[in-house]
């Protein structure tokens, strides 16, 4: 119950010095010089020289799921956007992890390496290009071609083919005998940017991905009784599927409620797709950063749809297609509908970009583009949080088009938040605590590096608190500081700069500083920066006239919300919050005035998204 004849006051004790509340943030040369150059301005927005590089791809693949063989031919025209001409094309090869002999982060069963991507056939502009044009190494491929100047454009033609991996499924492979997640199945052209120049940072297992914004036309043949979902809308569902089943497709598309598109009947009488022998499912996909497909000719596919824009009566549509045997996927449908309802109705608050959004059940817990390859689970709670977390990566890294492979903090870091706002949305009984305990356990070790490390350098247990839920918890603790209406506002000023671009971290720093119009740097330098444990302490509780003087000790450098318990003699209690701007001028040390007339028994500190190294000083009996 609440006390209202209670008050609080803060004082602050400087004993670790007055340190200045608006610090500058270090910025690296190649930022600097994107500055010089005007491709990113010191305000957070792009630039008025900013550019970025794309193309349109159209993916023709044979898939064969008894045998795993894939069979392609992708015809892309590049666009040179940038001002530097161009004799080289980088390409990713994402398949070759599976190659023999590539360097890999993770171990994989010999049985699973094959002989990698094999290239038969490769034009540039009608003319066909010698083998020797290419140089393959591992999951880099660069390409030699005659000049491409400034705002021109090449049109390449490869034909293709490998084997997709039966096991060690990394993101990809079979899935079962009858379902199989492809993703990352065509030769792409890497990134080009205004930092870096090609993104040439091999794939090897474990930080994930920077592609840029394209255009995408896919056309996926598989044999009879073979459903495929992929990203990008479905263009002839009345051509691949039975008459009765692209009915209720188009239904779930206009319906608030769950349809059985594919039920178990349907899979008994083997009449789901179209009679012929093959069928070529046609997907088309505008400005997005992947293209993914997933088959199975023995999933259930249950889908419903909402209104995610209430200005145009925009609607998403959501599935979950899955293996019946799955129970847990059973609710998947309603997570997921409950999930893109949050994200553009409560967090982030902005109506979900995608015409739908896919729930495949697989053997990862992986995003991508309007598809999401997830593992069941036995545990209701870890299905809501797999599922929110997700989901939420369409906004982070695709709407915003960040490079995961350097920062994966940038989206990482925002699925996790994902998850603890929404997850609670969805079963008010969830206290999602993800991260909390190793973020606290491992500050100040050796592996706790400065969060804007490159994901690429990261070691150890920092490979995983420095992407999820260290800047997961740096965005909610300015969450807090600023409001949700304040914070709402300065992250649709970042969204709205850079959906559709490639933001860094320090358009994000800046965007932020000015969607809000406060200067935050004091806050970024100190969690994103740099290192040192995350600890406080009760170190008093003083009666005075009119109550009691509590002392918290911040034993780091990190701003951490103060969270106090109060016991009283008469068993009542009582919380109080403090956000991180009880620490912004730099003191390591506050009292906080307590008036009541009761007699205080017990003061405890902490909550679930705090992280302590130290919590034997976090309760003081008097």
């Amino acid at each position: 119950m609440r006390i209202k004849r209670i008050s609080f006051f803060v004082f602050f004790i400087g004993l670790a010095g007055m340190a200045t509340a608006q610090q500058s943030l270090p910025v690296p040369a190649e930022i600097q010089a994107a500055f010089a150059k005007g491709t990113r301005a010191k305000s957070g927005k792009p630039g008025a020289k900013y550019w970025q590089n794309t193309a349109n791809y159209d993916l023709k693949v044979d898939f064969n799921p008894a045998s795993r063989a894939l069979k392609g031919v992708v015809e892309v025209v590049y666009f040179n956007n940038s001002p530097d001409t161009l004799k080289l094309l980088w390409f990713k090869l994402y398949p070759n992890l599976y190659k023999k002999g590539v360097e890999r982060s993770t171990k994989f069963n010999d049985r699973d390496l094959n002989d990698g991507v094999k290239i038969s056939a490769l034009q540039a502009d009608g003319r066909q290009l010698a083998q020797d044009a290419m140089t393959i190494d591992g999951t880099n491929m660069q390409l030699k071609i005659a000049p491409l100047a400034p705002g021109k454009q090449i049109k390449l033609k490869i034909d293709y083919q490998y084997d997709l991996n039966k096991g060690s499924h990394m993101r990809t492979g079979q899935v079962d005998e009858g379902s199989h997640f492809v993703a990352y199945f065509f030769p792409r052209i890497a990134v080009y940017d205004d930092i870096d120049g090609w993104n040439k940072f091999p794939y090897t297992g474990d930080v994930e991905f920077y592609n840029d914004f394209c255009n995408f036309k896919g056309e996926i043949t598989v044999p009879k009784n073979f459903v495929v979902w992929a990203t990008g809308d479905l263009m002839n569902s009345k051509q691949v599927l039975r008459k009765e089943i692209a009915g209720r497709l188009a239904k779930a598309e206009k319906v608030d409620e769950v349809v059985d598109v594919i039920n178990d009947q349907d899979l008994a009488n083997q009449a789901v797709t179209a009679a012929q022998a093959f069928n070529t499912w046609k997907f088309d996909a505008k400005n997005v950063t992947d293209f993914v497909f997933a088959t199975s000719d023995h999933y259930l596919w249950k889908s419903t749809s909402l209104v995610v824009d209430p200005k145009t009566g925009r609607r998403t549509r959501v599935d979950a297609a899955f293996n019946p045997i799955h129970k847990d996927y059973y609710e998947v449908i309603d997570f997921a509908r409950q999930t893109v309802h949050a994200m553009s109705y409560t967090f982030p608050k902005w109506p979900f970009p995608y015409a739908h959004e896919t729930i495949f059940d697989g053997l990862d817990q992986m995003e991508y583009p309007m598809m999401v390859n997830d593992n069941p689970v036995e545990k209701r709670q870890d299905a809501i949080t797999l599922t929110v977390h997700e989901i939420f990566h369409t906004m982070f890294p695709f709407y915003m088009g960040i490079n995961e492979t350097k920062y994966a903090w940038m989206d990482e870091g925002w699925a996790t938040i994902g998850e603890w706002l929404i997850g609670p949305m969805i079963d008010t009984t969830m206290v999602d605590e993800y991260g909390i305990a190793p973020t606290g356990m491992t500050s100040g070790t050796k592996d706790d590096t400065p969060i804007v490390t490159l994901s690429t350098a990261l070691k150890g247990a920092g490979a995983f608190t420095n992407s999820y839920p260290k800047p997961g918890l740096g965005y909610l603790f300015v969450k807090d500081y600023l409001g949700d209406e304040l914070f709402i506002k300065a992250l649709h000023h970042y969204i709205r700069s850079w959906n559709g671009k490639h933001p860094m971290p320090y358009d994000f720093f800046n965007s932020m500083n000015e969607g809000s119009g406060k200067n935050l740097d004091w806050f970024w330098k100190r969690w994103f920066f740099e290192e040192g444990v995350t600890d406080m302490a009760i170190t008093a509780a003083t009666k005075v006239p009119g109550g009691y003087d509590i002392s918290i000790k911040n034993k780091s450098n990190k701003p951490l919300p103060v969270d106090l318990k109060f016991t009283f003699d008469d068993g009542s209690t009582e919380d109080l919050h403090n956000n991180i701007g009880i620490w912004e001028k730099g003191e390591d040390q506050v009292i906080i005035k307590l008036n009541t007339n009761k007699g205080l028994v017990k003061v405890e500190l902490g909550s679930a998204h705090v992280p302590d190294k130290d919590k034997s000083d976090n309760v003081l009996r008097l």
